[in-house]
Formats: C-alpha cells, structure tokens, sequence
C-alpha cells in the first residue's frame, strides 16, 4: 500500500514540472492543477503515442519528457479547438 502513495505523489509531482515546462514551452498560461492535469494525461498519451511507433520510456525521467511532449500536445489541440469555436 505505501507504495502506491508513493507512486501517486511521484505522477503528481512529475505531472506538474511537465506541465509547467510544456507551458513555459508553448507560452501558456495555465495554473498549478491545470499543470498536473497537462502533465499526466501528456504523459498518458505521449506514452501510448509513443508505444505505437516502438519508443519506450521508463523511469522518472522518460516520464518526464513524455509529460512534457503530451502537454504540448494536448496545449495545442486546446488552442486548435478554441481558435475554430470564435
């Protein structure tokens, strides 16, 4: 069980510094939560993205950068949506 937490407390924290590089990446502005959201479902996708072309990650720093490729992804399909909707 203790293991567990740690594992959520690590996506949480990877999570956020994704979000916050993709942000500083694409030149968002987007607040803490909103970060860790970007940041674990990028990292989500970027792996399952990634898996289908045969690139594998693994350890913190894999799932960094996949969180970081995600969010950038996911930022702007945001933008894509937004800007087709005015």
């Amino acid at each position: 069980m203790p293991e567990q937490q740690v594992g959520w407390l690590l996506a949480i924290i990877v999570g956020a510094v994704a979000g916050w590089a993709a942000e500083q990446i694409m030149k968002s502005n987007q607040g803490l939560l909103m970060n860790i959201i970007l940041g674990i479902v990028g990292s989500i996708i970027a792996n399952a993205l990634f898996s289908i072309i045969g690139i594998g990650f693994g350890g913190v720093i894999g799932y960094l950068i996949a969180g970081i490729v995600g969010a950038c992804i996911l930022i702007a399909l945001g933008r894509m949506i937004k800007g087709r909707r005015v």
